[in-house]
């Protein structure tokens, strides 16, 4: 192999042009060629971060301690509440806004159902929601999986004031009423 000068430059323009002399442009076709409008970049890692927090933000892996008061009824009231908020959130005090049914779904299914539910929620201002979860009486061993799972993840939610199993008209064990902070917003 031969190792080229510092002359081979002026050598391959020389070639080149000698290449291109017999060169004809094509004639104009008259169309106007449109620059291709450029597509906006598609954030996937950002859409990947996006899910994976939906993921985390409610955790399986939470233990806590169900206040119990008549054996297996659950219930929850956020520290520095008021004990007749619960009271009145047992007795119907407010109206039911919304609901949300779960029973049948995976434990999967459930949670990313749950967040998107409450997100909503917290955007049209509902405070007073039901989640209906099962009775289980149809899972293995004919417990109510989502019961306690659902209980774990509302507590992780920083809207979620208190809930308590419904009364027996709204569905009994098989759903939890959930009062939420108000959605008001200052200005």
């Amino acid at each position: 192999m031969k190792k080229r000068g510092a002359g081979h430059h002026d050598n391959d323009a020389a070639l080149l042009e000698q290449l291109l002399a017999q060169v004809v442009p094509l004639p104009d076709h008259g169309r106007v060629i449109h620059p291709r409008p450029k597509r906006k970049p598609i954030p996937v890692q950002r859409l990947r971060d996006e899910r994976a927090a939906l993921a985390d933000s409610l955790s399986d892996h939470i233990t806590w301690d169900i206040e119990t008061e008549t054996g297996e009824e659950l219930v929850y009231l956020r520290h520095g509440l008021a004990r007749p908020v619960l009271r009145k959130l047992r007795r119907g005090y407010w109206v039911i806004q919304d609901e949300l049914d779960l029973h049948g779904l995976t434990s999967a299914e459930a949670r990313a159902l749950l967040v998107e539910f409450l997100n909503d929620c917290i955007r049209s201002g509902a405070r007073c929601v039901r989640i209906i979860h099962g009775k289980g009486l149809r899972s293995k061993n004919r417990e109510p999986v989502l019961r306690t799972k659902v209980a774990n993840w509302l507590i992780q939610r920083d809207e979620v004031l208190a809930f308590c199993q419904a009364r027996q008209v709204d569905g009994g064990s098989g759903a939890v009423m959930v009062l939420l902070k108000s959605g008001r917003r200052k200005a």
